[in-house]
């Protein structure tokens, strides 16, 4: 069954402009540190190079999580059963999905995205590759709750958010989006989700400032998506990629570096930036075994088990929508 018109759930002006994004960069901007979420990140062309940036050497996250998916596929079908709607969070590619729906039987594939271009021609391809399973596309932000399609409402629900997106956001928001993911799937439901290790300082900057310049290019793309969809003027030659190791949050810290004093507008907004000064725009944080389970317990999952790479550098886990209780 090829994959079927996605629900447009992102609210768009009368110019077509991304309501929530102007939002974002407009109040991000106006902040004493500057920061602009994440998930603006991921235009089409921000997808693409994401993509790329998975192939580069020193990026271990996707090869680690992909030999666990490759090796551990009896015993994810063995836990979690057939016949499950399978919910991608944020499904970019979908180039690790394959590995999970061809282990565990599933009944549907629902994928996720704001990049709805991205995500149609992902879904397409998946399709194809699975033509029995029924695919619904829906884009959407899914960092709130959200409406899935009809043909799966019934249906007992797997989430999957591998590549451990959710470290790149702050505790709370991080809290936040597993209740919405909770209730998104209903009571009963499994999460499968992927969270990156503390390891070498090193070794995790060099997978956030790769020698190529991809990583770069990808954040440098958010002020290039600025100028295009927010009628801006940000003189992207003017910034410059850092990533930078924050012990005291266990995180990686992306961000884009102002080169010489500047002003530029925004949605006819007009930003001053001394030369030093920078954008925040993408944290990934990076768990232990106990950090993980407790954010997972603070959102409404208990977990249930956990598996590592043969390096021991990202882990995957298996959480079941928590019973709501009045007591310990």
């Amino acid at each position: 069954m090829t994959a079927k018109n996605g629900i447009a759930l992102v609210t768009r002006d009368d110019d077509g402009v991304d309501t929530a994004f102007r939002e974002d960069v407009l109040k991000g901007l106006k902040q004493s540190q500057k920061a602009i979420p994440a998930r603006w990140l991921y235009d089409d062309a921000g997808s693409q190079l994401f993509e790329d940036i998975t192939q580069i050497p020193e990026y271990y996250p996707t090869r680690a999580e992909t030999e666990i998916l490759q090796a551990r596929g009896s015993e994810f079908a063995e836990l979690i059963g057939p016949g499950r709607a399978v919910v991608e969070f944020g499904s970019g590619s979908s180039v690790k999905t394959p590995l999970l729906l061809s282990a565990i039987e599933p009944s549907a594939y629902v994928p996720l995205d704001i990049s709805g271009d991205f995500l149609r021609a992902a879904a397409d391809d998946l399709a194809a590759k699975f033509p029995g399973l029924p695919v619904h596309p829906v884009e959407t932000d899914f960092m709130r709750q959200v409406a899935l399609p009809n043909e799966v409402a019934e249906l007992p629900k797997l989430g999957f958010f591998p590549g451990s997106t959710i470290g790149n956001m702050v505790a709370r928001t991080a809290v936040d989006l597993l209740r919405n993911m909770r209730e998104t799937l209903g009571e009963g439901a499994r999460l499968l989700i992927g969270m990156d290790l503390i390891k070498d300082e090193q070794v995790l900057v060099d997978a956030y400032d790769d020698a190529a310049g991809v990583t770069a290019e990808f954040n440098l793309n958010l002020m290039r998506r600025i100028n295009r969809e927010l009628d801006g003027d940000v003189p992207v030659d003017s910034f410059t990629h850092e990533a930078r190791w924050n012990d005291d949050f266990a995180r990686i810290e992306m961000h884009l570096v102002a080169q010489e004093n500047l002003e530029f507008s925004v949605a006819g907004t007009r930003f001053a930036m001394k030369k030093g000064e920078t954008i925040h725009t993408e944290n990934s944080h990076k768990f232990s075994r106990r950090t993980a389970n407790m954010l997972l317990l603070a959102g409404g999952w208990e977990p249930q088990k956990r598996w590592l790479d043969s390096k021991e550098r990202f882990s995957l886990l298996l959480a079941e929508a928590a019973p709501e209780k009045s007591a310990p």
